[in-house]
């Protein structure tokens, strides 16, 4: 893999990055072995987000992300789910334009963090690991001490609402559900969809088991 996705175990947004394989995760650190942008996308989905929201826990005032009630019963879109390759849905149209806005929104970010007016990138010795990028100097390393994803998120500027809808509408249209649903009928359609692959694969359990009891 040439990365993965990460998110932090509490936060107050529920965020998503990209991660290269040199940097291991530690402590309250998740990671997510994917690569594609589709699935970044669908994880950084206000789907995700408000099902994580409501089957996580908290720590304070603060969600925390527990991957055994949110990722492992998440419901992802039909045919874009995590235990098929990545590279099998590939050229889904669905699959296709949850990427592009993923991967529109992560380079929005990063142009943000670090904007190439503030920064220079240092190569870096050990092999394996990405560019160092740097300040230019004292004053641009004031302005990048505040540039974090939680500050930006906390101000949600205009562009970076926009890059949301725009992945928001996307994975909506995987689902084959209308964009403007409400909150609550988000999470209805999803525990309705959660329900019925149990139920699907509950019922599928006995057949393979007598199956395997015959061979």
């Amino acid at each position: 893999m040439s990365r993965y996705v990460a998110t932090p175990e509490v936060s107050k947004h529920r965020l998503f990055v990209f991660f290269p394989p040199a940097i291991l995760p530690t402590g309250s650190i998740y990671a997510i072995a994917r690569d594609d942008d589709a699935t970044f996308g669908i994880l950084h989905s206000r789907f995700h987000e408000l099902w994580s929201l409501r089957l996580g826990t908290s720590l304070e005032d603060r969600p925390r992300y527990t991957p055994s009630t949110t990722f492992e019963t998440f419901p992802f879109p039909e045919g874009l789910t995590p235990n098929i390759p990545a590279a099998d849905y590939a050229a889904d149209p669905r699959a296709v334009a949850i990427a592009a806005a993923a991967e529109k929104l992560n380079a929005l970010r990063e142009a943000w963090l670090d904007p190439p007016d503030l920064t220079v990138r240092v190569p870096e010795v050990v092999p394996g690991y990405p560019d160092r990028i740097l300040p230019k100097d004292e004053a641009a390393a004031k302005i990048l001490k505040k540039r974090t994803l939680t500050n930006l998120y906390n101000e949600r500027p205009a562009w970076l609402a926009m890059a949301h809808t725009a992945l928001d509408d996307a994975v909506a249209d995987a689902y084959g559900w209308p964009r403007d649903l409400s909150d609550e009928e988000v999470l209805e359609r999803l525990f309705a969809l959660n329900q019925s692959r149990a139920a699907a694969e509950a019922a599928a359990a006995p057949a393979k088991k007598t199956k395997r009891t015959k061979a």
